[in-house]
């Protein structure tokens, strides 16, 4: 599978679905299934048995993935697209803006 242009711990928007337009930290990357999940985004309920962990279990709310084609990276406030520059161990990855390319890490 090719390198993921969306890494743990970057800012987000969300561009498609029911949390279109918020803004938020990735937790972590399925690069196989393209899924992401985003800190506050795609809340759903989950039912959840009492076990050692949790000894009242009951009703608990979290993030669900949702898919990396729906969200965009934060570069100083503005959503824009990633590709990548270089070769081999000098790959790196850099924000489309404005024709230009600005290096992200």
């Amino acid at each position: 599978m090719a390198t993921s242009k969306i890494k743990k711990g970057d800012l987000v928007k969300v561009i498609a679905g029911k949390d279109k337009d918020k803004e938020g930290k990735v937790l972590s990357v399925d690069v196989k299934n393209g899924k992401v999940v985003v800190e506050g985004i795609n809340m759903v309920f989950k039912h959840q048995k009492p076990s050692y962990s949790n000894q009242q279990g009951g009703i608990v709310e979290k993030e669900a993935p949702i898919d990396i084609s729906n969200v965009m990276y934060l570069y100083k406030g503005k959503p824009v697209r990633v590709g990548f520059e270089g070769e081999g161990k000098d790959k790196k990855r850099v924000a489309k803006v404005n024709g230009k390319l600005e290096k992200i890490d």
